[in-house]
């Protein structure tokens, strides 16, 4: 009958580094047992032969081939060598504790003061090279762990390790905490900082064991708080926390009271901006009315001075203009006489008679200043000289029906007879542009040329066309 192979596997727990097999003599029909994140190292009198990587395993020569010389393959009996079998862990070990043995003395840099500091905290660990650790560590133990809670373990990673730690921390902390300028009082804000400058002065210590460090943690600074010096320290750090605390606080409210300033010198710039803008706008609509104003009296001036010049060289002064009105005031009160109706009274004609004589009684009394208004109705008012003539003065040019002369002032008079019939209110005026009596218009104009023509006139003066 067959015998039934013997099965070699892990039988220890995950936080082991490396376990050795209870099982030390095997027969050819051995079955090896490897799981994945595992390698199993094979001794045979106190030599390793070979590693074996995650797979199921029969110990023979096809598999080692080192062996075969003293396999008993006939008899299936037990084997006359002495064989070991050891499983190494390849998974990270999480959260490995670690921490100094004693205090270390830090020199505070800004007070001179001593002080006695400690550290602590936690690691993580991974086998990188099995069989270095195996030799340099194992030898002839059961296995080893990071702990020492392991079964049947004589050997501890910790216990191993604690110096190395210790000193390598002893040395580099408080040189990283003066390097970075660290505060001692501040230091757990950074942590980080001083994790990362330990983890690469411990690295190379556990890298000759075969061991790799994926992560090192700094997680407690033990400040001296019952020490004096400590405290004094503290106390001189919260004067200084609080006097960069005010001046901060200072500067803040200056800043604020500078962006308030320019805040309000920014609205103050746009009311005045605003301001002005009205302003100018009042302005320029003040100089628009004014320079409309002026526009309007200059255009008003010259064209009174137009109607000046035409009066002047029609002959016509501010005198006669008076005289017409005068004239045409006596002349709408002729016609008003007797109009208050045929049912009146022999009053009311009585009353125009008076109205009347009073009226002739007032322009006989105002003749005197009138000149010859009332003279020129009974055909006695001098007239105009004749077209061409010239000043008897000076000698200049006179246009037709001027009065006086437009170069010395001289009055000028010509002979009677030059007078035409009114067209529209049929009195006899002097020859000139308007009737003396109502003011109506007496020039026309010529229906060739375009030409003025005066009252009665018979040929057009510039083109002598027929009218």
């Amino acid at each position: 009958m067959a015998r039934i192979a013997d099965i070699i596997k892990y039988e220890g727990d995950n936080s082991t580094f490396i376990w050795k097999h209870p099982c030390e003599d095997f027969n050819a029909l051995t079955q090896l047992i490897v799981h994945e994140s595992q390698e199993a190292v094979f001794f045979m009198n106190g030599e390793a032969l070979d590693v074996f990587r995650a797979g199921r395993y029969t110990l023979e020569t096809q598999n080692i081939p080192k062996i075969g010389k003293y396999l008993n393959r006939t008899t299936g009996g037990e084997t006359p060598f002495h064989c070991e079998v050891y499983f190494i862990n390849q998974t990270v070990q999480m959260d490995l504790k670690w921490g100094t043995d004693s205090k270390v003395r830090y020199l505070e840099p800004e007070y001179g003061v001593p002080l006695d500091i400690g550290a602590s905290g936690s690691l993580n660990l991974k086998v990188s090279d099995g069989l270095k650790l195996l030799i340099k560590l194992v030898g002839t133990m059961n296995g080893i762990a990071w702990g020492e809670n392991g079964t049947n373990f004589t050997k501890s990673l910790q216990s191993a390790f604690r110096p190395m730690i210790s000193t390598a921390v002893k040395s580099n902390l408080t040189a990283a905490i003066k390097e970075k300028a660290i505060n001692i009082l501040e230091v757990d804000e950074h942590l980080d900082e001083l994790s990362a400058a330990l983890k690469s002065r411990i690295e190379p210590g556990f890298a000759e064991y075969g061991l790799t460090v994926p992560n090192f943690y700094l997680t407690t600074v033990v400040l001296p708080e019952g020490d004096p010096n400590f405290k004094r320290i503290r106390e001189l750090h919260t004067v200084s926390l609080q006097t960069r605390m005010a001046a901060a606080e200072a500067q803040v409210r200056t800043a604020q009271a500078i962006a308030q300033a320019q805040v309000t010198a920014a609205q103050r710039e746009a009311e005045l901006e605003k301001q002005t803008t009205q302003t100018e706008v009042a302005k320029r609509e003040a100089e628009r009315q004014i320079i409309a104003a002026q526009a309007e009296a200059e255009a008003t001036r010259q064209a009174g001075f137009a109607q000046a010049q035409v009066m002047q060289a029609q002959g016509i002064t501010k005198k006669d203009y008076v005289q017409a009105e005068v004239q045409k005031a006596y002349a709408e009160g002729i016609g008003n006489m007797g109009s208050g109706g045929g049912g009146g009274t022999g009053g009311s004609m009585m009353s125009d008679v008076i109205g009347l004589g009073v009226g002739l009684q007032a322009a006989q009394a105002m003749s005197s200043q009138l000149g010859g208004v009332f003279s020129g109705l009974t055909g006695n008012r001098p007239n105009s000289p004749e077209p061409g003539a010239k000043c008897p003065k000076c000698g200049a040019d006179l246009p037709a029906n001027a009065r006086f002369c437009l170069h010395c002032g001289e009055r000028i008079t010509a002979p009677a007879g030059d007078t035409v019939l009114c067209p529209k209110c049929g009195e006899s005026t002097p020859m000139g542009k308007f009737c003396i009596a109502c003011g109506a218009p007496l020039i026309s104009k010529c229906p060739n040329c375009g030409a003025d023509l005066p009252a009665g006139a018979k040929f057009c003066l510039e083109c002598g066309t027929k009218i």
